[in-house]
């Protein structure tokens, strides 16, 4: 849990509420009877925590998301995860993420619940989204072009489906959320190799509009 400040900004207490929400959601629901627990567990004011998440129920969920980032962050820093390969990279950020959330699995519950509502289906998207978009960052992923995209959506999913699991994950040490990812990712690493090897096949393909320039200005 982030230390506060002796004078902290609301932006402050919302990331030290972050991690500390979830574990009385799982007993009031996101409630404004946990912002006030958690409030009071931090030394905070609970109008000042309302100011700082004045969104209620999606913006607790929010700032745990948030919480959850930052501590994956500090849990594989840059020199642990550059001696791995991409997709123990991508294993280990993921598995750092079930390891987190998993004390507070029905805070979690709870949370995709509401997620789920059609009102908050665009911020469900959006936070899926930034959660693959920091685990690339992380692996170091420079992409720019569509590859940007279509790993971030393909991790997004493998994500998502895997804190499904988690859910119900009965098994010691939640081997069976841990074998799921492993599947997953091993199906994500295929489909990128499918398409590298189709990328490469596609550059080395006879450029019709390059053949008929040459016919119109042939090289002297």
């Amino acid at each position: 849990m982030p230390a506060l400040p002796p004078d902290p900004t609301l932006d402050e207490i919302r990331a030290a509420l972050g991690p500390v929400i979830p574990v009385h959601a799982g007993f009031d629901g996101w409630s404004d009877t946990a912002l006030v627990r958690a409030a009071e567990q931090i030394g905070v004011d609970p109008g000042i925590a309302r100011l700082a998440l004045p969104d209620g129920a999606p913006g607790m969920i929010d700032a745990w998301f948030a919480a959850i980032d930052a501590e994956m962050a500090q849990r594989l820093p840059p020199e642990l995860l550059g001696a791995m390969k991409i997709r123990d990279r991508i294993t280990a950020l993921v598995d750092s993420r079930i390891a987190i959330a998993a004390p507070n699995r029905e805070a979690l519950r709870r949370a995709l619940a509401i997620l789920a509502m059609p009102q908050n289906l665009a911020l469900g998207v959006r936070l899926g989204w930034r959660a693959a978009d920091v685990m690339w960052q992380l692996a170091g992923d420079v992409a720019t072009d569509y590859n940007h995209y279509t790993k971030r959506t393909l991790l997004a999913g493998v994500y998502g489906a895997t804190m499904l699991v988690l859910l119900d994950d009965q098994s010691e040490g939640l081997a069976d959320t841990r074998d799921f990812l492993n599947r997953r990712i091993e199906g994500v690493m295929r489909f990128e190799k499918v398409k590298s090897q189709f990328l490469a096949r596609r550059e080395r393909m006879p450029s019709l509009s390059r053949f008929i320039g040459r016919l119109r200005y042939p090289a002297v």
